[in-house]
């Protein structure tokens, strides 16, 4: 049964090859942190999602084991069956305190909150008015949901206000939209985006993925940024990623809206719930996050800084207000090229390419953390400019 279909995947795979575009796992032989070993070599992490640093926390570490020694190490369960502890609890008001939200609801990771929260809530009778560069998590809940699907131009609001204009035929209306985009690194207009779902009676959910721990004056996400904490009815949001870099999602917002997702959110209802260990690291990393604002304060300094000199050697860099800096090479055996060249220097990158961005718009993510020394900048900038010369790409 399977010879055919074997010969059928060797064939594509063997196509991938061919093209340069097959993607190899480099492994990874210490902590995530700024500094890793990879195939005995030390490099420095620059395509980590940990942009508070926090990922080789020892107070994180500290406080999940802790947890496992109090609470033990799984919980075998889901939470409608057999309940939650109270760390559980506790770590979902810690996520609405920080939000300024009224509650808090936990999934596995955020690809399960943006996978379970359309269709609980809306139906054939509904409106789901999607960015066209939101993240796949929300692109597949959307395809989950059986209401009416409008997409409108990346962060273009002449093309959102036309969306909503159409979407007026339904009952109830949402624009959904990432905080920061994780390709490009610019952050969606939401004060824009929040004049026209008042003038036009929709809701609005945003992903924080990128922008929570990042922006705003203390880095409480977008919602901080544009004074409008409290304002948006969904956030969806991840401990994967700033907050400490392991796993588990969340969704926080309007109370009514989280309690109907406790009875219908499938990946909620049918998924473990968080281990402990996991639990215990987020309400430390919250108490820590409460307590100072000096992790967010350095990333602000290392990007401004490594913007200014990648922009100084003459990179294309897409406009930016996160931590994400897309030097842009546009051609994608040129990104895997550039990729592996500044690995030989130490420089622990990847290079981008269609179907993960459009045709023609390679690049390679560069995401600049709160760990990250000056002299750790200026190492990576410098053998930027090294391979850009050789390859081409800088005179």
């Amino acid at each position: 049964m399977y010879g055919k279909f074997k010969d059928y995947l060797q064939q594509e795979l063997d196509g991938i090859r061919e093209a340069g575009l097959y993607k190899e796992e480099r492994v990874i032989t210490s902590q995530q942190k700024a500094q890793i070993e990879v195939k005995g070599k030390q490099c420095l992490n620059f395509c980590a999602n940990n942009y508070l640093g926090l990922s080789d926390n020892k107070r994180l570490i500290e406080a999940a084991k802790k947890a496992m020694d109090s609470r033990g190490y799984g919980m075998s369960s889901v939470r409608f069956i057999c309940g939650c502890q109270d760390l559980h609890r506790e770590l979902e008001k810690a996520i609405s305190d920080y939000f300024g939200t009224e509650d808090t609801i936990l999934y596995a990771a955020c690809f399960d909150a943006n996978g379970g929260v359309f269709e609980p809530l809306f139906n054939e009778q509904d409106a789901i008015i999607s960015d066209s560069l939101n993240h796949a998590s929300i692109i597949d809940g959307v395809r989950l949901c059986k209401a009416v699907r409008y997409r409108y131009k990346n962060a273009d609001m002449d093309d959102l206000e036309l969306q909503l204009k159409m979407a007026q035929a339904q009952r109830f209306r949402i624009i959904c939209t990432d905080g920061v985009f994780s390709m490009d690194g610019n952050a969606a207009p939401l004060d824009k985006i929040c004049e026209l779902a008042e003038k036009y009676k929709a809701l609005v959910m945003v992903d924080e993925c990128h922008s929570a721990g990042v922006l705003g004056k203390t880095g409480r996400g977008i919602t901080e940024l544009y004074n409008l904490r409290g304002q948006v009815d969904i956030l969806t949001g991840t401990l994967g990623k700033a907050f400490g870099g392991a796993v588990g999602g969340f969704t926080t917002g309007r109370k009514e809206i989280i309690a109907m997702l406790r009875q219908r959110s499938r990946p909620y209802l049918f998924s473990n719930s968080l281990p402990p260990a996991i639990v215990g690291a987020g309400i430390e990393l919250f108490k820590m996050l409460s307590e100072s604002n000096e992790h967010h304060d350095r990333l602000v300094e290392n990007v401004e800084f490594f913007r200014a000199g990648m922009l100084a050697a003459g990179f294309d860099i897409k406009p930016t207000v996160s931590a994400i800096c897309a030097v842009m090479l546009y051609d994608a055996k040129l990104s895997q090229v550039f990729a592996s060249e500044l690995q030989e220097l130490g420089v622990f990158v990847t290079g981008f390419y269609y179907p993960v961005v459009p045709k023609g718009q390679a690049r390679i993510r560069v995401q600049v953390s709160a760990g990250h020394t000056r002299e750790q900048l200026q190492q990576c900038i410098d053998a930027f400019v090294v391979v850009g010369k050789k390859l081409g790409v800088l005179k």
